[in-house]
């Protein structure tokens, strides 16, 4: 899992995903080994992706955290049923001031 974050930083990262619709759904089937393989196809491609989570509060904070321990992702923001992860990429700028 990439290191933690500086409030800066997240920062960043949260006004990039600001625009972003969800790019997987997670139903109450929970994560599966399709739904990581599908999360982990989109950060690689994007590398800053929004992931909408069925289920009650803690439900989706335990599947937020597990996903991102699954897909080596840092968890950037959740609000309510929407995760922001994010996995640095090699051809994306640094975050670093």
């Amino acid at each position: 899992m990439p290191d933690a974050l500086r409030p800066r930083q997240r920062a960043r990262l949260k006004a990039r995903a600001h625009a972003l619709e969800p790019t997987v759904q997670i139903g109450h089937a929970g994560v599966s080994d399709t739904v990581v393989v599908e999360v982990d196809r989109s950060l690689t491609a994007h590398g800053l992706i929004k992931v909408k989570i069925a289920g009650d509060r803690h439900e989706r904070d335990a599947l937020a955290a597990t996903l991102a321990e699954r897909t080596d992702a840092t968890i950037v923001q959740q609000v309510g049923r929407i995760v922001v992860l994010w996995r640095p990429r090699a051809e994306d700028e640094p975050l670093d001031d």
